[in-house]
């Protein structure tokens, strides 16, 4: 049967209403994007900033005040200067520093003799990717020292091998720029998911499903009028996360808005799929919305590297990030954000979206039917 565009244009009227007349929605819509945007745009980093660090100079002299004005001038350190390694260590023991650089009385003497002067470095491993960050940001200043005390004496560095950097896409090297993206693959996840996981859980609660059931209206009438309003409502909510990126946390856009609102639309799509699969199997609101959180909006904040580098994780975990769609659009959020319009990248993970999505419509279609529970 055919589907009747007016019954279509009165049940989207009518799932439009109840989305107006329903804070909840809007808030899920516009207001949680708002509210997870800021808070890890400017509470989330993985970069290392202030790090406390613990200077030990048993002798000083012109070489270790030079070193130390290094650390000073850091963007990355907050040196405090001690007077012995047992201070320094209960102050790591205690919280107050993670990192400890050590010149031992001996080290100017060595330096000025041509031997070499060993430098101690001993960071708190707790966390290992901050003392990872550490240990690079104190080779950092050494090489910087060690330049700056060659040209004082006229004489070059010999260095064995000579490292220029260049680093792509991300030359700032700022973690929001990789965080704030895809935490727009989350944030629609949980709009499309969330909103209409409940959708036909709250139909059945309130008793209007038998009423539509016993009308001349389709199956398809029927999700379709749902489907529409809250793709709108999940892209309306996606134009103010990117407008948020770009305008309030300056995240470069160098992809086309073309390619970035047709991946949005597949993905929106898919995690409306997803959402309506859920509220059809659940019988109240508050299954259909524990399962969503469960089912999508955990695997897409841990599994979809939007956080942990999918790489990194044991084989078995990779291969069940397959399961989850936004580990498809972070890629593509991600690429389109920071590269540009890659298009390898952006039609194989468009084309997993797509088939997950045609594969979620028809389970839907065959499990929902105009019968009675």
């Amino acid at each position: 049967m055919n589907i009747n565009t007016m019954r279509l244009r009165g049940l989207i009227r009518k799932e439009s209403l109840q989305i107006i007349r329903d804070p909840s929605s809007i808030g899920i819509a516009f207001v949680l994007p708002v509210f997870l945007l800021l808070i890890f745009g400017y509470g989330v980093s993985l970069d290392a900033r202030n790090v406390g660090i613990a200077l030990v100079v048993e002798q000083p002299g012109p070489e270790a005040s030079s070193l130390i004005s290094g650390f000073r001038q850091s963007d990355y350190f907050a040196p405090r200067v001690m007077l012995s390694i047992q201070q320094a260590e209960q102050a790591m023991m205690e919280r107050k520093v993670d990192g400890i650089v050590w010149l031992r009385a001996d080290f100017a003497r060595q330096l000025r003799s041509g031997r070499s002067a060993p430098v101690a470095i001993i960071v708190n491993g707790v966390d290992a990717n901050k003392a990872r960050l550490i240990e690079g940001y104190v080779g950092g200043v050494w090489m910087q020292w060690l330049s700056r005390t060659a040209t004082a004496i006229g004489q070059p560095l010999h260095v064995p091998v000579k490292v220029e950097q260049r680093i792509w896409y991300n030359p700032a090297v700022r973690s929001r720029n990789y965080l704030v993206p895809g935490l727009i693959a989350v944030i629609m996840t949980l709009i499309g998911a969330m909103l209409t996981s409940m959708v036909v859980a709250r139909e059945w609660e309130r008793g209007t499903m038998e009423a539509l059931l016993v009308t001349p209206v389709l199956v398809k009438e029927i999700l379709l009028g749902k489907i529409i309003p809250y793709f709108i409502l999940g892209m309306g909510g996606m134009l103010l996360s990117v407008a948020m990126a770009f305008f309030l946390f300056h995240v470069p856009l160098h992809g086309s808005m073309l390619a970035l609102a047709a991946s949005s639309a597949l993905f929106m799509l898919t995690a409306i799929a997803m959402g309506l699969l859920i509220s059809t199997a659940a019988g109240t609101q508050f299954v259909a919305g524990q399962i969503a959180i469960v089912v999508t909006f955990l695997p897409a904040f841990i599994l979809s590297g939007f956080v942990f580098d999918i790489n990194s994780m044991p084989v078995a975990i990779q291969w069940l990030t397959h399961l989850v769609p936004a580990r498809y659009f972070v890629a593509i959020l991600q690429t389109i954000f920071l590269a540009g319009d890659v298009w390898p990248i952006f039609i194989v993970n468009s084309a997993w979206l797509a088939c997950m999505a045609i594969v979620f419509f028809l389970i839907i279609r065959k499990k929902s039917n105009k019968r009675l529970r």
